[in-house]
């Protein structure tokens, strides 16, 4: 959803700085631009994916994994008389990953500080190196500027004014 966000700016920031270089194919400018951060972003949170998963992740492999028919009969053996067919607090096998995921085996990895900082990184990490190559490939490629750091992130400012400005109507 964050990335997504990102990636809608991205493209309305190249938008504006291909009309202002006065460059022709805008749109196809602004599209390229938007496919480099989401493939970006996708091959850096398959990144994150196995770097997760090296990191001590208590996961079981698919082969290792009761069977569906396995989880099922554990379901009917734990519904007691009274109890609703759909209510999950009556599943307490942790071995049936159907229920409780991968993801949620292994949360006392990210308590604490560096569990705030780790759950960041791996949420956070991808939406920002891609902003960062696009500014970079902006620099490069359209601007053509000498490369630092107000030059990297010049016109976001006045792409969230003219944003701005479009939600005004006009008096």
């Amino acid at each position: 959803m964050i990335g997504a966000v990102v990636m809608i700016f991205v493209a309305i920031w190249i938008y504006q700085t291909v009309i202002k270089a006065k460059m022709s194919n805008v749109i196809l400018w602004a599209a390229a631009a938007a496919a480099i951060f989401f493939v970006t972003q996708f091959m850096l949170i398959e990144v994150n994916v196995n770097v997760f998963s090296l990191d001590g992740s208590k996961t079981e492999s698919k082969m290792m994994s009761p069977t569906d028919e396995a989880c099922d009969n554990n379901k009917k053996a734990s519904v007691k008389e009274g109890e609703k067919d759909g209510d999950m607090g009556q599943f307490k096998n942790s071995s049936c990953s159907m229920v409780h995921g991968g993801d949620r085996q292994d949360e006392e990895r990210y308590l604490g500080f560096s569990g705030v900082l780790k759950s960041l990184y791996f949420e956070l990490a991808p939406q920002l190196f891609s902003f960062l190559l696009i500014a970079f490939l902006r620099l490069k490629f359209i601007t053509k500027e000498q490369f630092s750091v107000p030059a990297l992130f010049g016109g976001i400012k006045e792409m969230f004014q003219s944003i701005k400005q479009s939600f005004k109507s006009p008096e």
